[in-house]
């Protein structure tokens, strides 16, 4: 499998946590898991506030602190960083698999991927007014009402996509199952397939490969332009927090959990996860010691690996009863320094790894979690 493609499979698989945590089941055949209705999702930062990362004094013992913290979002919308660009029609676009699609109405679009970057790539764009429906991973406050598409996880419908008649689909191979993106091809829509991909790196050149499909090419300029000089600002600021020799960074190591499932990954080299980690100024523990991709978590690596922290998603450490529960299952955690000092740090499933237009607030979240925690006891 392609570097790219695999990337965004083990992105995939942790996306789907937000969905069938509820649920005992097991990896589907392309690694990804099932998933169930979104609304069912629901995170403990509706008071959070905005970050202030210039406001808070360089750690130099990040190790230090203890006790868990969650990483929020201080607005469940996406921000919209074009003013009411008029897309320029017929636009022409060869996709991510090589064919050629011309795009003549974008009154009405779909965008469907499995960590609901699209959608949210087109809200950016300055465009959201024309999405007429949501795929389970769109959890953002904007398309909260859109009727859904997909039915018993990530598996679309022909009948309500259909049924919303869009002009334009936007999509890539994470979702399926193709004879559906097929079939709304035959039916006359313009499919425009992208590329599967989502890392820090490629935030800004999907936002254009969206834009282009829409017609809107130089305001996806604007917008690519404006989200990768947010993410380098918002990296230089995490690196003027965290300490500048990498003894003293702190150890971290991504862990997916489905407790219900009895289900645990630790994401490594090529995760997506790991360059997250590095942005953060942190250690990735789990490249280090030659994890690549999404391995299924065992004792020795995990003890092994002797993370500092330890991040997961929201509904995943919901899913085993918290920090308590995630210590009481998994005694390995326990015996980590992570563990040992609760050093748990989870995030809303909908947002960590969506790589996307919110990304530079996901990274500014996180770090306050990581260096002044607001919902940690503990002190630097």
């Amino acid at each position: 499998m392609p570097r790219s493609l695999r990337r965004f499979a083990l992105v995939a698989v942790a996306s789907a946590a937000l969905f069938g945590l509820g649920a005992c089941s097991v990896p589907t055949a392309d690694g990804s898991l099932p998933v169930v209705d979104a609304t069912s999702t629901a995170t403990p930062c509706s008071d959070a506030t905005p970050v202030d990362l210039a406001g808070i004094p360089p750690v130099t013992d990040p190790r230090s602190i203890t006790g868990p913290a969650t990483a929020c979002l201080a607005d469940d919308a996406v921000p919209v960083l074009a003013d009411d660009p008029q897309p320029t029609l017929p636009a022409t676009v060869v996709d991510h698999q090589g064919t050629a699609v011309t795009v003549t109405d974008t009154s009405r679009i779909l965008a469907l991927d499995m960590a609901g970057t699209l959608a949210a790539t087109v809200y950016s764009l300055g465009l959201g007014d024309r999405v007429v429906g949501r795929d389970t991973s769109t959890g953002f406050a904007q398309a909260a009402d859109l009727p859904e598409v997909t039915r018993g996880g990530h598996q679309l419908s022909a009948e309500a996509i259909l049924d919303l008649a869009p002009t334009v689909i936007l999509t890539d191979t994470s979702i399926g199952p193709w004879d559906v993106v097929l079939q709304m091809r035959d039916a006359g829509i313009p499919v425009v397939v992208v590329t599967p991909d989502r890392s820090l790196d490629t935030v800004g050149s999907l936002v254009q490969s969206v834009a282009d499909a829409l017609g809107v090419s130089a305001a996806g300029e604007s917008v690519s332009a404006e989200l990768e000089e947010r993410i380098a600002a918002t990296e230089a600021q995490i690196a003027a927090i965290a300490p500048p020799a990498d003894a003293d960074r702190l150890r971290m190591l991504f862990l997916y959990v489905r407790g219900n499932a009895g289900v645990y990954y630790i994401f490594g080299g090529e995760s997506g996860a790991d360059a997250l980690i590095t942005s953060l100024g942190a250690v990735d523990v789990a490249g280090e010691a030659g994890i690549q991709g999404m391995r299924p978590m065992t004792a020795e690596a995990l003890v092994a690996a002797a993370p500092d922290v330890i991040l997961v998603m929201t509904k995943g450490l919901e899913s085993v009863g918290g920090v308590d529960g995630l210590l009481e299952r998994l005694p390995a955690v326990a015996q980590t320094p992570a563990g040992q000092n609760r050093r748990i740090v989870d995030m809303s499933d909908y947002e960590i790894l969506s790589f996307g237009p919110r990304t530079p607030d996901v990274l500014a979240a996180l770090a306050e979690a990581l260096y002044a925690p607001r919902d940690s006891a503990a002190s630097r």
